[in-house]
C-alpha cells in the first residue's frame, strides 16, 4: 500500500455538488492499494500514519502526532499512486489491485484508523472526486508498506 500524506489546515472532497468528506486541521491521506497487498499492509500504514509526529509542538518542532494535535484524517482512494510511467506516455496501472480487492483494503484501513478513536472522513471509492486542501507548511510525505 502507498500513501501520500499532506498536513492540512483544511481539506474536503466533493462528488458532483455534494461534499462527502471534510476536515479542519489534520492529514489528507491519498491511499493506493497494490496487487498483493493485505490487511497487514493496512495495519502497518494505519499505525504508522497515526503515529507520525508531523505537527508542531510549543517550540515549533514537528513533535506531535495527529491525536496530540487534535486533528482529523481525510482518506481518499487513489489508485493512480500505482501508475507506472517508465514506458511510453500513458501510465500503466497494472500494479494497482483490482477494484473489489482494493475497496476491501481501503475500507479496512479506514476501520483501523477509526478504531483508534480518531475522527476519519473519507471520499467515495471509484467515484470522480474533487479534492481541495490547504497544505500547511507545506508538509507532504510518502509512506509505503513495503
Amino acid at each position: 500500500m502507498r500513501a501520500v500524506l499532506q498536513r492540512v489546515s483544511r481539506a474536503r472532497v466533493t462528488v458532483g455538488d455534494e461534499t462527502v468528506g471534510e476536515i479542519g486541521r489534520g492529514l489528507l491521506v491519498l491511499l493506493g492499494v497494490g496487487r498483493g497487498d493485505s490487511e497487514a499492509d493496512a495495519d502497518y500504514l494505519a499505525e504508522k500514519i497515526a503515529g507520525l509526529r508531523v505537527f508542531e509542538d510549543e517550540d515549533g518542532k514537528m513533535n506531535r502526532a495527529l491525536a496530540e494535535a487534535g486533528g482529523a484524517m481525510l482518506v481518499v482512494s487513489q489508485f493512480t499512486l500505482y501508475g507506472d510511467v517508465r514506458k511510453g506516455k500513458r501510465p500503466s496501472f497494472d500494479g494497482a489491485a483490482p477494484p473489489d480487492e482494493a475497496k476491501k483494503l481501503y475500507e479496512y484501513f479506514v476501520e483501523r484508523v477509526r478504531a483508534t478513536g480518531m475522527k476519519c472522513e473519507t471520499g467515495r471509492f471509484r467515484e470522480m472526486m474533487r479534492v481541495e486542501l490547504v497544505n500547511e507548511g507545506p508538509v507532504t510525505l510518502m509512506v509505503d508498506s513495503r
